[in-house]
């Protein structure tokens, strides 16, 4: 099929991983774009590695297995680096973005010859500078938006902003929280 892009997610459990995929699928479907957002899971406890994936194209997808050969991947987690193939399959013109405080130059060797692009954004800071705490989900999602361009950054904002006002409607400094962390996070990550 032409014209689609998949992502895979690396997270952890309760990083929020699978939350963000099915937000990006949820702000893709808005532009009229066809989505899938889906978990794998491996043992399912707090902490236990788990891959999310994104299919997003102009046009119905029939496939409906898990992504092999991803156009992008996230990695929310650094320790996984050392744990999982997170480069498996992943396309050359795609690229990785990784939390981590590290240049991208500095992750390269991790990458078992990666030679792609390999972004990175310091989502715990991010996080814990705009929401008070490490959820490092909300900024991946930004800058995979960001670098990956399936949504316009614009466009991305303003669906996320109605999706927080609806979930946290009582809760107004979680609104503008989370969207700041939105837009540093654009702002912020790191293209290598």
């Amino acid at each position: 099929m032409k014209d689609i892009v998949e992502i895979r997610w690396h997270g952890r459990g309760g990083q929020g991983a699978k939350t963000a995929s099915l937000l990006l699928a949820d702000a893709a479907f808005n532009t009229g774009k066809y989505v899938q957002g889906f978990p794998e899971y491996g043992p399912e406890r707090m902490g236990a590695p788990i891959t999310a994936y994104n299919r997003i194209s102009a046009e119905r997808s029939t496939v409906h297995s898990n992504i092999y050969e991803p156009d992008y991947v996230v990695v929310v987690d650094e320790t996984l680096l050392a744990a999982v193939d997170v480069t498996s399959g992943l396309k050359a013109g795609g690229a990785i973005v990784i939390n981590s405080a590290k240049a991208p130059a500095e992750l390269r060797p991790a990458l078992k010859g990666y030679a792609g692009r390999v972004c990175t954004i310091d989502a715990g800071r991010i996080s814990a500078e705009t929401l008070g705490k490490n959820f490092p989900n909300t900024p991946m999602l930004a800058a995979i938006v960001k670098v990956s361009g399936v949504v316009e950054p614009e466009q991305f904002i303003k669906d996320m902003e109605a999706s927080f006002e609806h979930k946290f409607a009582s809760k107004p400094q979680v609104i503008e929280g989370n969207l700041n962390a939105l837009k540093r996070s654009m702002e912020e990550v790191q293209v290598g």
